[in-house]
């Protein structure tokens, strides 16, 4: 069998290391992988990018038409958007060559317009990252339009001018009438698209990120500590997020707040963020704060998560974070709030602590409760690893993933006999 997988990047971004993963372990699986990418960082043979000076500049404008349509029309809308306008050569390409089954993954409206999602012939397996492929022109959303349709009259308060989900939501019920294989690292994502307007009735089912278990392991902590440059005898509370704390979905602000509680309880204790840089006017909480920056390899990665003794994720909102599974992989706990597909990650009170939504009280009772008892936290991190093993390893995961390229196949054969 063999796999094209279509994704805006190789390595950059939460989506990108997951279709990297999985192009990967497919490989090591004795399958044939090509992961194909308007942006490719990685120089491996079996990546390739856009062909030709045109195609290059095509691919960097195209992330900047949602942010350019957003400004002028005037939505009101803040959110990350992706009306999908630009054309590519993508489905021409795939469909001249010679793969079995074409796995996307984060396109959305970066690497492939709505009509060219339509244009390829093979069969597809389509792994969601958020919600854009049910919504309009927005990547994650608190509304109901997704699941009502997006009607004249259902329109938030907040938005105005144009309504660009709307217009990008009915191209995409015009262009895409036959339903695609599609695959969720949560099941919360999975029940999003059973109840979406434009999708349900699709067949969808629940596949996790894998991880090489081999690559990202547990490891002495105190040498961690030391090669990090991080302080050898104090609690360390890890954050991390592409972001930092400028996307309120990530909930940087409910940390702060939950640490502002732990004052009450705990006396020592670092918080270690990763995934920005020290801001101009970093926030106080109390507590000392150890700004790592970006760290782009897996090694460092994986040293961090050893170094920390539990890993928070006080997201509003989010699918499967690669840094809940990293963490777990790694032997560290992690501490989140029970919404989204933060429950797939953490077993309540055996790999970690879920907190009530945004109960930022509990929260802060979740890290405490994670690391005031010495022997209660040596189990957890016992259970953290053996759930990384047997729920997000690579040997669990692709054999999955293979049973659902198969029947992408079949349901193209029938539908192609048809």
């Amino acid at each position: 069998m063999n796999i094209h997988h279509l994704n805006y990047s190789d390595l950059s971004g939460g989506a990108a290391r997951a279709a990297y993963r999985i192009h990967h372990a497919l490989l090591k699986h004795g399958l044939r992988s090509r992961l194909c990418v308007d942006h490719a960082n990685s120089n491996e043979p079996s990546v390739c990018g856009p062909l030709g000076t045109w195609r290059k500049t095509l691919a960097a404008l195209r992330p900047r038409v949602g942010a350019l349509a957003t400004g002028i029309l005037r939505t009101g809308n803040p959110v990350l958007h992706s009306p999908a306008i630009l054309p590519s050569r993508w489905p021409d390409r795939i469909n001249s060559g010679d793969a079995d089954v074409v796995h996307l993954h984060w396109i959305c409206g970066e690497m492939l317009s709505i009509p060219d999602l339509a244009r390829i012939r093979k069969p597809i397996v389509w792994t969601l990252h958020d919600m854009w492929a049910f919504c309009g022109a927005e990547h994650y959303t608190e509304d109901c339009r997704w699941r009502e349709g997006y009607r004249r009259g259902n329109r938030p308060p907040h938005e105005s001018g144009f309504d660009l989900n709307r217009w990008t939501w009915r191209r995409k019920r015009t262009h895409w009438r036959r339903p695609l294989h599609i695959a969720t690292p949560s099941r919360w994502l999975a029940d999003c698209v059973r109840e979406s307007a434009l999708m349900h009735g699709w067949p969808v089912t629940v596949v996790p990120n894998p991880i090489d278990i081999d690559r990202w392991r547990p490891l002495d902590q105190a040498m961690a500590r030391s090669l990090l440059g991080l302080p050898a005898d104090t609690p360390l509370v890890l954050f991390g997020s592409m972001d930092g704390g400028r996307d309120p979905r990530k909930g940087f602000d409910l940390l702060l707040d939950a640490l502002a509680h732990l004052h009450e309880k705990m006396e020592k204790l670092h918080l270690v963020v990763f995934g920005q840089p020290a801001p101009d006017r970093p926030p106080e909480p109390g507590f000392p704060v150890h700004y790592i920056g970006h760290l782009h390899d897996d090694i460092s990665l994986c040293l961090l998560y050893n170094a920390a003794d539990v890993l928070v994720i006080p997201s509003r909102q989010d699918n499967l974070p690669n840094t809940g599974v990293e963490s777990l992989a790694c032997g560290t706990p992690v501490v989140a709030f029970d919404t989204c597909g933060l429950p797939d990650i953490v077993e309540h009170k055996r790999t970690g602590y879920l907190a009530r939504a945004f109960d930022t009280e509990d929260l802060a009772e979740g890290i405490s409760w994670v690391l005031v008892d010495r022997e209660r936290h040596r189990m957890l991190r016992t259970h953290a690893r053996a759930a990384a093993v047997s729920r997000f390893s690579e040997k669990v995961i692709i054999p999955r993933y293979i049973d659902w390229y198969k029947q992408a196949q079949e349901e193209q054969g029938r539908h192609g006999a048809a």
